[in-house]
C-alpha cells in the first residue's frame, strides 16, 4: 500500500499539470494557426504566417516553412481564393477540389474550427502541410519542389 501511495503523490501532480497546461499553438477555444490579420497586413503576408505556423505544428517537412511558402506562391501567389481556370485545382497550395472533401475529412479535427472551404488559407494550409508531412515529402504528396 505505501508504494501505491507514493506512486499516487508523484505521479498526480504531474498528470494534472500536463492536463491543464494551455496549448502554445493556440489561444484558449480556437484551433491551430488562427491567426488574426494584423493592421494593414496584406494577405500574401498572413499567408505566410499561416504557412509557417502550420509547418512548426505539423511539421516537419522538407525544405521547411520556407519551401512551403516558396510552393504556395508558385501555386496561388499567396492568394488563398485562387482556383486554376478548369476549376480543378483551389486554394492556397491549389488542392484538387475533387479530392478536398476527403482531404479536409482526413486531415483535420471538429475541435480546430476549420472552414471546410479549401479556398480558406488556414484550412487549405493545415491539410497540406499534415498531408506533405504524411507523405514523407512534397513529392509523394504530389507537388513538385523544382524552383523551391
Amino acid at each position: 500500500m505505501p508504494k501505491r501511495f507514493l506512486a499516487t503523490v508523484v505521479t498526480l501532480p504531474l498528470i494534472l499539470g500536463i492536463v491543464t497546461m494551455a496549448p502554445t499553438h493556440a489561444k484558449p477555444g480556437v484551433g491551430p494557426c488562427d491567426l488574426s490579420p494584423a493592421s494593414g497586413e496584406t494577405v500574401a503576408h498572413l499567408m505566410r504566417r499561416r504557412i509557417r505556423c502550420s509547418v512548426e505544428r505539423f511539421g516537419p517537412i522538407g525544405g521547411g516553412a520556407s519551401r512551403a511558402i516558396c510552393i504556395a506562391k508558385r501555386e496561388s501567389g499567396l492568394d488563398p481564393s485562387a482556383e486554376s481556370t478548369t476549376g480543378m485545382y483551389v486554394g492556397l497550395f491549389q488542392q484538387a477540389s475533387k479530392m478536398w472533401p476527403k482531404r479536409y475529412k482526413a486531415w483535420t479535427r471538429a475541435s480546430w474550427q476549420l472552414s471546410k472551404n479549401a479556398k480558406n488559407g488556414r484550412s487549405n494550409a493545415i491539410v497540406t502541410i499534415e498531408m506533405v508531412h504524411a507523405a514523407g515529402g512534397w513529392k509523394n504528396a504530389g507537388w513538385r519542389v523544382q524552383g523551391c
